[in-house]
């Protein structure tokens, strides 16, 4: 499994705002909104400080996918 981050650019296209808005609001490095565009993992601090400036849930900001190449690991 992997975190996505869909449903937080689905949340910012609803608030229609930019990852630059997002960036401000949350006090966020442009590494940081860089490495949610490649799916990589951020803090769950940063988590918190989008939930907090965005006024949302944690399930609106980030979700977990199955892996496409899912191989069971005994």
């Amino acid at each position: 499994m992997h975190i996505s981050y869909k449903p937080l650019w689905h949340t910012l296209v609803e608030r229609n705002m930019r990852k630059e808005d997002l960036r401000i609001a949350a006090s966020l490095t442009t590494n940081m909104i860089a490495n949610m565009g490649k799916g990589k993992n951020i803090s769950m601090e940063t988590l918190v400080r989008i939930c907090e400036a965005l006024n949302c849930g944690i399930l609106d900001v980030i979700e977990l996918e199955q892996d496409t190449n899912n191989t069971d690991k005994e």
